[in-house]
């Protein structure tokens, strides 16, 4: 974050089927078990007594015309499935059991609902149309304690890569991810091709929404031999008093998730141990729900700007910011604020052309 520059017969036998995936886990979370069970009806010739059952390697959604799904159900087992059919004929009753590797194709797992009831605002630092219109973002706005502007065009890398790009990518990124936990999420801007909004209605967003967590997410634009991110916190000023508390807790969750899972260092030059209590930023001063800002790493340092532009390390980077947030939300208690009418369908402002 930055001022300025410096994403035979036949018989009908019943086959019982157990069969369980695993889903793999998507950007590290713990793997998500499901297991089905169905009960197949199949068509099994029968010669000279001898039971022939030709094996099923592959169960999918298309099964083949013989084979029909009775039922299904979940079930607890995992590895391998067992499959044990038992063949009625007039003469005898036979039983065999065979065990494949068989896997399922279906459709992706649920959402999880861990966080289903919550609320995140998300806010992507700058614009990228803030260069395009000075007079509007130069406007002075009341920050809580003094006056600063609406907003700036924030920095840039060596390269011209800009904050206000990878705001909005690891923004979008983090959005999936808490949507994937279930919980609802508010941006203070749906693109990086508008103006604005001004620091103060990015706050008004989040209060709006009655969010149960709000996070602003910066790069800075530091020294160049300057290295690391660093969590920014609130400073009790009257109206954000209430928040200045949770807000530590959400930024030592925030900033534990992030230096062990991005391989950024803490600052070097930026507050203390990563953390840095700000009482001059309007984001910060004049929110009532707890939230922090985050300087994801140094614009201005040639090793942080590596990282900063990969949208692999993007991807990673909002994965641990959803770490730390979901770890906030869920140390939470259960009773808190009901979220205004209409706060999960969006921000409250449209972006200047």
């Amino acid at each position: 974050m930055s001022g300025t520059t410096h994403k035979g017969p036949r018989a009908a036998p019943v086959q019982s089927v157990a069969v369980t995936t695993e889903w793999a886990p998507r950007h590290g979370r713990p793997a998500i078990h499901r297991s089905w069970t169905s009960a197949l009806a199949m068509t099994i010739p029968l010669v000279l007594g001898v039971v022939s059952i030709g094996g099923c390697s592959t169960i999918t959604k298309g099964v083949r015309a013989e084979t029909t799904v009775a039922s299904s159900s979940p079930s607890s087992r995992a590895g391998a499935s067992t499959t044990r059919t038992t063949l009625t004929t007039p003469t005898a009753v036979t039983t065999v059991t065979t065990t494949t590797s068989a896997t399922t194709t279906a459709p992706g797992p649920p959402a999880s609902v861990a966080l289903h009831g919550m609320v995140v605002t998300i806010d992507p630092g700058h614009n990228g149309g803030n260069f395009s219109d000075p007079s509007y973002i130069g406007t002075l706005i009341w920050n809580g304690r003094e006056n600063e502007t609406c907003d700036t065009t924030g920095t840039a890398t060596a390269g011209g890569y800009t904050e206000a790009q990878f705001n909005f990518n690891v923004a979008e990124d983090l959005e999936a991810d808490l949507r994937a936990e279930g919980a609802s999420v508010v941006l203070t801007r749906t693109s990086n091709t508008g103006v604005g909004p001004c620091v103060t209605q990015r706050a008004a967003i989040g209060n709006h929404a009655h969010a149960d967590a709000a996070i602003s997410i910066h790069a800075d634009g530091g020294p160049d031999g300057g290295r690391g991110f660093a969590i920014l916190e609130p400073v009790a000023d009257g109206v954000n008093d209430a928040v200045v508390a949770p807000s530590q807790v959400l930024g030592a969750d925030v900033r534990t998730a992030f230096l062990s899972q991005t391989a950024m260092p803490l600052s070097t030059y930026d507050g203390t141990d990563g953390v840095a209590p700000r009482d001059d930023l309007a984001g910060l001063n004049l929110t009532t729900v707890p939230k922090v800002l985050i300087e994801c790493g140094n614009m201005r340092n040639t090793t942080d700007a590596a990282m900063l532009v990969s949208p692999a390390w993007q991807a990673r980077a909002a994965h641990a910011l959803a770490s730390g947030i979901t770890t906030f939300l869920l140390s939470r208690p259960a009773s808190r604020s009901a979220p205004a009418p209409g706060a999960t369908a969006g921000p409250r402002w449209t972006p200047r052309a």
